[in-house]
């Protein structure tokens, strides 16, 4: 059975107020009277169900502004009214019926129009919830748009209102003419007009001259100067408009009589549905409080236990927002092998506000209300919960301090279990200090060994020690900066904290002296023992600190060796590409060579030996070999330092890469063959044949053509010379397509690059291409678009260029040319 303690558990935590804040949200009464029924749940079902709706709706809140939120009358008392025979709603109520009906019937078309996997717990609610068009029609019948009961309510109301707006037509015409016939006698002044007195229409007349309108007099102005006169033409027919009057009230009475009697067999249903509005509306009120809050709805374990990460308590939230600064989270774990936290430090340091933290939030919790905590939290269920926190002396009942803390621990030994949660602030005070905390240690351990839960807070030594060496309970500390005197509002768990009591002392300016005659009573040991805790405190905080900065290092780092074997990677692939290409435009050169030599025999045959035509023939042959081979000496330069440049540039990344502090498996040295420099090699699985330059221990550097590489030696093979021969002639009559590819690239190279809102990832990977591009074409300046924004790319590109050993240098763009947003780089 849920058992919370003392009465006011709720004032001492703050809860009042947060029923106050749900009470702010509701729309009616309905929701209100819910709000004053919240109470502690234990039973896991109705709990979830509760948590589970509020979320819900919290999202719904979110997501959906369209949800009906107009018209939560409460009609339960109108109601309730009808119960007894001959009673009847007032025109007002049935106009609030309809309106509220409505709203009802709204919100049961919203949720039902939603996804059932959406909201599926509202969607429970509309089971509870029966509704009746023809109520809703049998009012439209009776009621305007505007809230007037129609002429047409029943068929005599429609004939009385007719004849009562004839004979008002007629009185009114009759004392219009009244009126201007006594103006004309010159027996009222000109701008005088039709009055009401005592709701009969009276014309207003000088009192000297009364008697000569004949009539009836009705009443007299304060200054009895003037009389207001009923004309006896008018009298008779103001009286029947009067028993008209009666009538029609006596009609509209006896309609909504019947409308009563026609709806009394539905009050059952009808309350239901104002039970469903109710609880709409507290749970709406639930849920925007917990948007307000941040709040949400953590994993739910069926057993009492916490586990909850950047906890905050609302109501400080609040008032801190107020004063634009923000709340440091809580971190806090109760599991049932470390059961109580025994938390210490300096004094307004934040113990009790912890403590307050943990109470508020497990109770609003299972009072069905979302807390403020991570989405990475859990919670438990909790059967009771206690507190001891204030002063709770009494004068009637002789109880100092120390004995009403008596009398709380007294009533938690008794009935506390392994699923209650305890909460003490400052455990043991109120008494001598040295008796005080062997009595709250013996209390303490008597707890623990029942398996409760709790959050203690104390100054006692011993109570430190002794949570330091029992199982099932976890010391905790306040953080305090001992440099500024300040405290810092967060829990570390693990360690005791000190109370800074001399240094607190120091800071107010207490006399040197009296702090070392303190010393002195107290004794060396306490002091040391004390600064100790501030000494470990303070070096874990340093450590922790050097931790994360090391990681972030190390990240770095990681990502930088990450990004340079891509980066590799491609260059590798490019590389493999070029040769295949160039591969095959020499099979293509070597035809067309071919035809040509063919067309050269045909030709000289043809002439039959001439010796002009032959030698015409041979020169152009001779023409066409130099130039090919011209071509070929000038471009073989070109290409050469081209790719000696892009294997300079890869080297360079290659070192950086190697200076990363990242583990990889060594490979065991080739022991296939012993290489020799001259020896002809290709790679595994291609066909392109290189010569050996220099042989190591574990890589063999190779000259594919005029590009040198460095392999590994389990992936090269020999062969022989003869086919060596035989690549080498192929490969050699590539270049003149290779040179002719460049040219035709270099003229259509643009020197720009636009990577506006593009990723920083895919900017970077676009960059290192068009860099790689510009050092094959030999062109030496560059222009990146990147726009300037909030600048963010602009430095990640730079950060990238600065690590590229192919930029010289690079600088933003003239203001007139684009400034900022533009930057140029300069090619080493």
């Amino acid at each position: 059975m849920a058992k919370i303690y003392p009465d006011n558990f709720e004032t001492k935590i703050g809860f009042d107020r947060i029923r106050e804040l749900i009470k702010g949200s509701c729309l009616s009464t309905l929701g209100k009277d819910k709000v004053d029924e919240i109470t502690f749940l234990t039973h896991p079902g109705r709990l979830l169900f509760e948590l589970s709706a509020t979320e819900e709706f919290s999202k719904l809140i979110i997501e959906n502004d369209t949800f009906p939120t107009n018209y939560y009358f409460d009609l339960r008392p109108a109601l309730s009214k009808i119960k007894t025979e001959g009673r009847f709603l007032e025109v007002q109520e049935l106009f609030d019926l309809k309106r509220s009906l409505e709203t009802i019937m709204a919100i049961v078309r919203f949720l039902t129009n939603q996804k059932d996997e959406t909201f599926p717990t509202l969607k429970k609610l509309l089971e509870q919830v029966k509704v009746f068009p023809y109520v809703k029609e049998r009012i439209d019948q009776i009621l305007s748009p505007y809230g007037k009961i129609k002429d047409s309510a029943s068929p005599e109301l429609g004939r009385i209102r007719r004849e009562l707006l004839a004979k008002q037509n007629n009185v009114s015409k009759r004392l219009h003419s009244i009126l201007k016939q006594a103006q004309r006698d010159g027996l009222i002044d000109d701008d005088a007009s039709i009055s009401i007195r005592d709701g009969r229409p009276v014309i207003p007349i000088s009192s000297a001259v009364k008697r000569k309108l004949n009539g009836i007099v009705h009443d007299e102005s304060a200054t009895g100067k003037t009389a207001y006169v009923e004309p006896a033409e008018v009298v008779e027919l103001n009286n029947e408009i009067r028993e008209l009057e009666y009538a029609e009230k006596r009609e509209i009475v006896k309609i909504l009589v019947e409308f009563s009697n026609d709806i009394r067999p539905y009050l059952t249903e009808l309350m239901g549905q104002y039970e469903f509005l109710g609880t709409i509306d507290f749970i709406r009120a639930k849920a925007q409080l917990g948007n307000r809050m941040g709040a949400i709805k953590p994993r739910i374990d069926l057993y009492g236990q916490l586990e909850w990460n950047k906890a905050v308590h609302p109501l400080l939230k609040f008032n801190l927002e107020k004063e634009k600064r923000t709340v440091v989270p809580l971190d806090i774990c109760l599991t049932r092998e470390k059961h109580i936290l025994l938390i210490s430090g300096p004094n307004a340091g934040g113990k009790s506000v912890c403590l307050k933290t943990v109470g508020l939030l497990q109770y609003m919790l299972q009072c069905g209300l979302l807390i403020p905590v991570d989405e990475t939290s859990r919670a438990g269920i909790f059967d009771q919960l206690f507190i001891d926190i204030g002063d709770e002396q009494s004068i009637e009942n002789d109880l100092s301090t120390y004995s009403s803390h008596l009398m709380n621990m007294k009533f938690f030994l008794k009935n506390a279990n392994d699923n209650t949660l305890i909460l003490i602030d400052e455990f043991g005070t109120g008494t001598e200090p040295m008796l005080g905390g062997a009595i709250a240690e013996a209390i303490l351990d008597q707890l623990n060994q029942m398996g409760a839960f709790g959050v203690i807070t104390t100054h006692y030594t011993n109570l430190k020690h002794f949570a330091s060496s029992a199982e099932g309970i976890e010391n905790g500390a306040m953080m305090y900066d001992s440099h500024r005197m300040e405290p810092l509002f967060q829990l570390q768990i693990g360690k005791p904290g000190s109370s800074f009591a001399f240094e607190i002392a120091r800071k107010i300016g207490m006399p040197e002296i009296i702090l070392e005659e303190a010393t002195n009573k107290i004794g060396k040991d306490h002091i040391n023992f004390d600064k100790h805790l501030r000494d470990i405190l303070r070096d874990k905080r340093y450590w922790e600190s050097k931790r994360q900065r090391i990681r972030q290092v190390e990240k770095g780092l990681d990502e930088i060796s990450s990004k340079y074997e891509v980066d590799l990677k491609k260059l590798n692939e490019q590389r493999k590409q070029i040769l295949e290409e160039a591969k095959a435009e020499a099979e293509k050169i070597l035809s067309e060579a071919n035809k040509k030599v063919e067309n050269t025999i045909r030709e000289i045959r043809e002439s039959q030996a001439e010796k002009e035509k032959t030698r015409a023939i041979r020169k152009e042959l001779e023409t066409f070999k130099e130039e090919v081979v011209q071509a070929d000496t000038e471009q073989d330069e070109w290409i050469r330092r081209k790719i000696e440049k892009l294997k300079q540039k890869q080297n360079r990344r290659k070192e950086k890469k190697e200076a990363v502090p990242v583990k990889k498996q060594v490979a065991a040295p080739n022991e296939k063959k012993e290489l020799a420099p001259g020896d002809m090699v290709k790679i595994e699985g291609q066909s392109t044949i290189g010569e050996v330059l220099e042989v190591g221990e574990k890589t063999v550097v190779v000259a594919f053509g005029q590009l040198r590489t460095s392999v590994d030696r389990k992936k090269l093979e020999v062969v022989s010379n003869n086919e060596a021969k035989r690549e080498m002639r192929g490969l050699n009559r590539t270049k003149s397509n290779i040179n002719k590819n460049i040219s035709e690239r270099k003229l259509t190279f643009k020197p720009d690059i636009d990577i506006r809102g593009q990723r920083a990832e895919e900017a970077i990977s676009n960059i290192q291409a068009f860099i790689d591009e510009a050092i094959m074409l030999d062109v030496h300046e560059l222009r990146i678009l990147h726009g300037k924004g909030n600048g963010i790319l602009k430095e990640v590109i730079r950060s990238f260029l600065k690590a590229d050993p192919a930029v010289r240098s690079f600088r933003d763009e003239h203001v007139q040319f684009g400034g900022s947003g533009i930057t140029i780089v300069e090619l080493g």
